[in-house]
This record gives structure tokens, sequence and C-alpha cells, in this order.
């Protein structure tokens, strides 16, 4: 299914919030070889910290049955503050959330498009290390070679 245009838009504000020297970012991430597990969006870092973000722009999306793959050492939903407001009661106590920063004209501040308002708590990873390693060069790899 085509991903929406508010989700591309959520996606390209992550890539520039993550966009740091020493972080190495990538959108949908398969974890491990033959993995049934994807995360919407990973970051490394040369500190050895692993974030997962995963996106969601609707209250569907959600609550839909699709998993969120929160394995990092720090975990994210990307959402806006609108459905923030609807679902805040619903988001585990150590999942952080990251909106739109908006400025008062309603505009979107374009050198630094998201704003946490709920920050998210260190956890162990729930994966070997060197499986969310491999996973990321290979995707960094799936990349690269659509631009080609």
């Amino acid at each position: 299914m085509p991903k929406t245009k508010e989700t591309l838009e959520f996606e390209k504000y992550l890539k520039k919030y993550t966009h740091k020297q020493g972080t190495f970012s990538c959108p949908e991430v398969t974890i491990g070889w033959f993995g049934h597990e994807r995360v919407d969006y990973l970051t490394y870092d040369t500190n050895d910290i692993f974030k997962c973000y995963e996106v969601k722009v609707t209250k569907t999306d959600f609550y839909s049955k699709c998993h969120n793959t929160f394995i990092g050492n720090y975990n994210y939903y990307v959402m806006p503050r609108k459905l923030y407001e609807e679902v805040k009661n619903d988001i585990p106590e150590a999942v952080g959330v990251l909106v739109e920063n908006i400025m008062k004209n309603g505009s979107i501040y374009t050198w630094n498009p998201l704003k946490s308002i709920k920050k998210a708590i260190k956890q162990e990873l729930k994966v070997d290390k060197e499986i969310l390693k491999n996973s990321l060069i290979r995707s960094l790899y799936r990349e690269s070679q659509k631009r080609r």
C-alpha cells in the first residue's frame, strides 16, 4: 500500500531531525536476514546507541495490528500533535514522542521540523547489536541502489 502524503512528510521531517554528524540513519530497516519485523526508521550513532522510530499519522494507523518495532535503546513515535493528544494515554511509558515543531504562524520550522514532547527512557536492546548493525548496513545498501 502506498504511503500517504502526510506519512511521507513526517519521514522527511525525521530525516532532517536525525541528520547529525556521527549519526547513521535509514528508513524501513528489516531486522535480521529473513526478518518479519521492520522499523520505520532506525538510527545508530558513534556513542553505540540505536534509536527506533515508528511513524503514525492517524488514529487507525496507531491502533492497527501492524507491529511497532521498539527494539532500540531509545524508541519513539513520530506523529501529528493532534494525534498525540488523542492517543497519549495509550503510549507506553518508555516510548518517546516527536511531533511537528510549529511556529506561531502555523508553519513548520525548517531547521528543526520535529519537537520532543515526551522523552524516551533508555532500555537494553531487544535484539543483538550485531544483528541491528547488519540490518542497518543492508538497508543502507538498498537505499543507495535506489539512487543509481
